[in-house]
């Protein structure tokens, strides 16, 4: 059967669920409220894209896509790519470079002048992406915040002394 990729639909929550708890398995699952509550607001949300790779009706595939509107590049937009994910069943068999496949077309399609993404440590994850046309130009960093603290108002902004 041929791989179909397109854009995730309102039905695709329960086979994202799926896809995103091989993708991390320690989490622990959402409730089931507060995934349609969070599916609705990504559905909903101006330049994002889920694509999903669509096998015989069942997602065994997903990229979360945002384009990012940008002041520098002659105001060309950025393509963010995020969890992504193949299930276990159906890696090795080309679903990934189609759905990378499809975030470049994505990205030309909307005016962006790059993709960007952060891949995990490992070096399957970073043969793959280097297959797949991108390379390790820039240092990444992360910040995880403490999911117990509550979340915090906002800084005041700073002020410059003249």
């Amino acid at each position: 059967m041929p791989i179909t990729i397109r854009p995730a639909a309102e039905t695709d929550l329960h086979a994202l669920l799926a896809l995103y708890a091989e993708l991390n398995p320690d989490d622990a699952p959402l409730p089931a409220e507060s995934a349609r509550s969070i599916w609705a607001a990504v559905r909903h949300q101006q330049g994002r894209t889920v694509l999903v790779a669509d096998l015989d009706g069942t997602p065994v595939g997903t990229a979360d896509c945002v384009v990012l509107p940008n002041l520098t590049r002659g105001g060309r937009s950025i393509l963010v790519v995020e969890n992504v994910v193949v299930a276990n069943t159906h890696r090795r068999r080309g679903v990934g470079r189609q759905l990378m496949d499809a975030t470049a077309r994505l990205a030309g399609s909307t005016g962006c002048y790059k993709i960007q993404l952060l891949a995990a440590d490992g070096q399957e994850a970073h043969t793959f992406y280097r297959a797949c046309g991108f390379r390790p130009l820039a240092q990444g960093f992360r910040r995880y915040l403490d999911r117990d603290q509550p979340a915090s108002q906002p800084a005041e902004p700073s002020r410059s002394v003249h």
